[in-house]
């Protein structure tokens, strides 16, 4: 007769273990789509602000170059003259890529998931 109570407290024991599990899990889940929407809505945004500033840096650029080629004479000088500083800059950039790029960007990326 004493054995039914126990059994019934280690059905009721096991019963609730199962909850908290499930709920521990669905919690995950939870957290998981949390994070996952807020870094595609970061990736998303920053995709849509990189297209129009892609699109303002052109325009821009245009008109300098054909201001620099006005100011020596020649369009095709100043379209040259333009890329010049650009290819020396993105050399610059390319020998110190993982310190300006890679660090931060996987330190932001990280956050976003912690």
């Amino acid at each position: 007769m004493n054995k039914q109570p126990t059994l019934t407290l280690i059905e009721s024991l096991f019963g609730q273990s199962k909850d908290y599990i499930d709920n521990r899990l669905e919690l995950y889940k939870l957290k998981m789509i949390d994070k996952t929407s807020s870094v595609a809505s970061s990736v998303v945004s920053g995709i849509a602000l990189f297209v129009i500033f892609f699109i303002f840096f052109i325009v821009f650029n245009i008109g300098i170059a054909l201001l620099i080629g006005d100011l020596v004479g020649k369009s095709y000088l100043g379209f040259l003259i333009l890329a010049a500083v650009y290819g020396i800059a993105g050399l610059v950039l390319f020998s110190k890529r993982d310190k300006i790029f890679k660090s931060p960007v996987t330190k932001m990326i990280i956050g976003k998931f912690l």
